[in-house]
């Protein structure tokens, strides 16, 4: 029995094989550009998210005065299906503001870029899948004001 186990090791060992310890899933990166951006004002504020409701990463981007661009990377992101929803924080407040119609007063954005209308996409419509690649988004901003 013992010579039948060290075979049988021995072989998984040749196969490059082995059992005790499993393979790591490799993660991916997003790398997101927001373009469109209207001023330098305040910064971006970028939410990584594997649902509507569930935010797996948040980050603040400072926009480029020469291009009116920011670059964001998520690195380390298990593959999965994911969105990535954006706004411009001119004020600093740290959330989107919108008027007493419910109209954005700021620019915002998602991955895939769905039309401008009221309410926010179906996650639907803005996801994306990560593999080990990774991918590289672009999102331009909509203002309505």
């Amino acid at each position: 029995m013992m010579l039948k186990q060290l075979a049988v090791l021995a072989v998984a060992a040749a196969m490059g094989t082995g059992f005790a310890h499993a393979q790591a899933p490799t993660k991916g990166s997003i790398a997101v550009k927001i373009t469109d951006i209207r001023n330098t004002d305040g910064n971006i504020r970028v939410a990584l998210r594997s649902g509507e409701q569930t935010v797996v990463q948040g980050k603040i981007a400072e926009i480029d005065p020469k291009t009116l661009t920011a670059t964001v990377v998520f690195e380390n992101v298990v593959p999965g299906t994911y969105d990535v929803a954006v706004f411009h924080d001119e004020n600093k407040n740290g959330k989107l503001d919108f008027n007493e119609m419910g109209v954005p007063l700021e620019g915002y954005g998602h991955s895939n870029n769905p039309p401008k209308r009221q309410g926010p996409p179906d996650f639907n419509e803005s996801k994306f899948t990560l593999g080990e690649q990774g991918v590289s988004l672009q999102i331009e901003l909509n203002y309505w004001m």
